[in-house]
């Protein structure tokens, strides 16, 4: 086969699937899974032989077909495969493919079955086409059928109405980073006069000068949408009240991360300005979500506010990799590869974190169905004796988000991260240090107290381990999220993806490495040892609401994100709704078109009483007007 060919598969594949769905199986749901399923098996088989033993590494940018010409504008629809979308393509087909399985499971007796695969093909073949995408315009219709396709499986248990708000919550924040990026979209073709990304990378080489710190800006709109960065971070833990499958694959794995797909797509398009925010945007990011996750219980938002975190560190990453990448020190000491740094950093942690945080979020599914559906983690304790494979698999991905060193991925990606901060802005390298250890211990409690100690409920009582279909890809994840770190040493990550998810990433040595690496020890030891020791004997309290009351107030507050939004809607963007429907009733509706409309009525009854169907009135006004005629004729009438 063809490039072209393996792509048009796995793009195509999904889309199939859900029209199918959507044809025959949406009342049955076995027959929906196994299009699903297959479709999701195409795709993962497909990238792998792609990544492994086709695609050679080099750039593949001319399968496009030219859709509109208009004068000297055209616009084709094509694909391009370069590093960056070969990394987001394998860890999409990788993990999509291991949460479809997962789901059979976890969604064998939904009553809307063939509505979440229908949904599920819908979501892949809307992110896939984004990241295949080459050129703004089709990256742009993508992005908007994701958001589409996660309202719709957050909202997938309609009845109830916390899944309906939700949805509609994700759904509206998104719409106004996406007002953002379309208007940063518009300003970049305005500037460029190109929409096809690899003309846009040779036109930015040649006048660097056109760039504005505003263009970049209002392109990371969207990226704080879709990847939830302050201040739109609001819609991503209320979405926990989806199916968890969909939890983890879409707000975790996937579309969550596609706002950081973005950045590195589109890294010649940001100031040293537009740079530095977005990095610090990223470091508050980071160290906030870790400190509100304190103050969860519910095991699915702790795991979302997790996800915002290291969000975070993927955006300061780019960030602050790229302000490193763009200075004489990185250009004397790497050359042209220093100008990757930021990209490097981003996708390396990006796609160890895919791994890592799909198996918690499908962890905690497994835990939420052996639980009869309970999601309080202090109505849980004792898992691990009652859940072995859940309990050790759960505790991998613990280990590897913590960044204990050496054990597992996650100490490779986030310490990329750290070494860059470090190198341009030491106050920042202790923040991101700081929700670092932030991040171990909220995750050592999270596994203190859901699998340590004592049942909490009967449901915990008599939880146990669920079927070889749920538990089997937590153990591909865990494998992977052990050993994807080590992308060189273990042929798990195709050689075609380590020139951007390794060589692209600065590595420190010497003092440097050692310190590094005492700090992730120490951060890592500190708060893995620090949850076991404060939570090891929490009842169903949390011990931090008992013991330190305030700390607990300033978690459990979010900073008064929702509050503030929730009046604004209310005092603010509601009234002005109200003035402008009374002006649209009275002006619009009432003045222009009803207005216009009984105004033509009563010329039509006027012009009806002419009329009569009496032939001596027509006689009278046939010879009026020629009366009046013949004044205008002879002048004697309008001068």
């Amino acid at each position: 086969m063809h490039l072209p060919d393996i792509l048009l598969l796995i793009l195509l594949a999904p889309l199939v699937s859900a029209g199918l769905i959507w044809l025959f199986g949406r009342r049955n749901g076995h027959l929906a899974a196994t299009l699903s399923v297959g479709a999701a098996g195409i795709i993962a088989v497909a990238s792998l032989y792609l990544l492994f033993a086709f695609w050679d590494g080099a750039v593949a940018e001319d399968m496009a077909i030219r859709w509109v010409t208009l004068g000297e504008f055209s616009l084709s629809l094509g694909f391009s495969l370069n590093m960056v979308s070969a990394t987001m393509l394998f860890v999409v087909g990788v993990v999509g493919f291991l949460i479809h399985i997962f789901s059979l499971g976890y969604m064998a007796d939904d009553a809307g079955k063939g509505r979440f695969f229908g949904g599920l093909s819908i979501f892949m073949f809307s992110m896939l086409g984004m990241v295949l995408s080459d050129n703004l315009f089709m990256i742009f219709v993508f992005w908007e059928l994701v958001g589409f396709s996660s309202y719709m499986l957050i909202g997938h248990y309609m009845k109830k109405g916390e899944a309906a708000e939700a949805s509609k919550k994700a759904f509206i924040v998104n719409r106004v980073g996406d007002f953002g990026l379309l208007i940063g979209f518009i300003i970049v073709f305005w500037t460029f006069g190109t929409t096809q990304i690899s003309e846009l990378a040779v036109a930015v080489g040649a006048e660097p000068e056109l760039l504005s710190t505003i263009m970049g800006l209002l392109l990371f709109c969207g990226v704080a949408g879709k990847s939830a960065q302050l201040p739109l971070h609001v819609w991503l833990p209320d979405a926990m009240a989806g199916p968890t499958p969909i939890s983890a694959l879409i707000h975790a794995a996937t579309m969550a991360a596609a706002g950081v797909f973005l950045v590195a797509r589109l890294p010649f398009l940001f100031t040293v300005d537009a740079l530095t925010i977005i990095a610090w945007i990223g470091v508050i990011t980071a160290l906030s979500s870790a400190i509100w996750a304190f103050a969860q219980n519910d095991i699915k938002k702790i795991l979302a506010y997790s996800t915002l975190s290291q969000l975070g560190f993927m955006v300061a990453g780019f960030g602050f990799g790229s302000l490193y990448g763009g200075s004489a020190a990185a250009i004397e000491a790497y050359g042209a590869q220093a100008a990757l740094f930021g990209v490097g950093a981003a996708l390396f942690h990006m796609t160890t974190h895919a791994f890592f945080k799909a198996l918690l979020f499908l962890g905690a599914g497994s835990v939420i169905h052996a639980c009869h559906h309970e999601q309080d983690i202090y109505k849980m304790g004792g898992l691990l004796k009652k859940m072995p494979i859940t309990g050790i698999t759960f505790a991998i991905g613990v280990i590897t988000i913590a960044a204990v060193p050496f054990v597992a991925s996650g100490f490779f990606s986030k310490d990329a991260i750290l070494y860059v901060a470090k190198l341009v802005n030491p106050v920042a390298f202790g923040l991101l240090v700081g929700a670092a250890l932030l991040t171990a211990t909220y995750m050592g409690r999270l596994f203190v107290v859901v699998f340590l100690g004592k049942p909490r409920s009967e449901a915990a009582e008599h939880a146990h381990e669920t079927s070889w279909v749920m538990w089997l890809p937590l153990a591909v994840l865990a494998f992977f999220s052990v050993f994807a770190g080590y992308v060189k040493q273990f042929p798990l990550i195709p050689a075609t993806l380590h020139p951007i998810l390794y060589d692209a990433v600065p590595h420190p040595a010497g003092s440097e490495h050692t310190l590094l690496i005492i700090i992730s020890a120490v951060a890592a030891t500190m708060g893995l040892l620090g949850a076991f020791l404060f939570y090891r004997k929490a009842d169903q309290i949390d011990p931090l609401q008992e013991k330190a009351y305030p700390l607990w107030v300033v978690a459990k507050s979010r900073f008064f994100f929702d509050e503030v939004y929730d009046a604004y809607v209310a005092k603010v963007q509601q009234r002005v709704a109200e003035v402008l429907s009374f002006l649209d009733a009275l002006l619009i509706s009432g003045l222009l078109v009803r207005g216009s409309a009984g105004l033509v009525g009563v010329f039509g009854i006027l012009a009806r009483t002419l009329h009569t169907g009496n032939v001596h009135s027509y006689v009278w006004w046939f010879f009026a007007g020629l009366f009046i005629f013949s004044l205008y004729a002879f002048g004697l009438l309008g001068g």
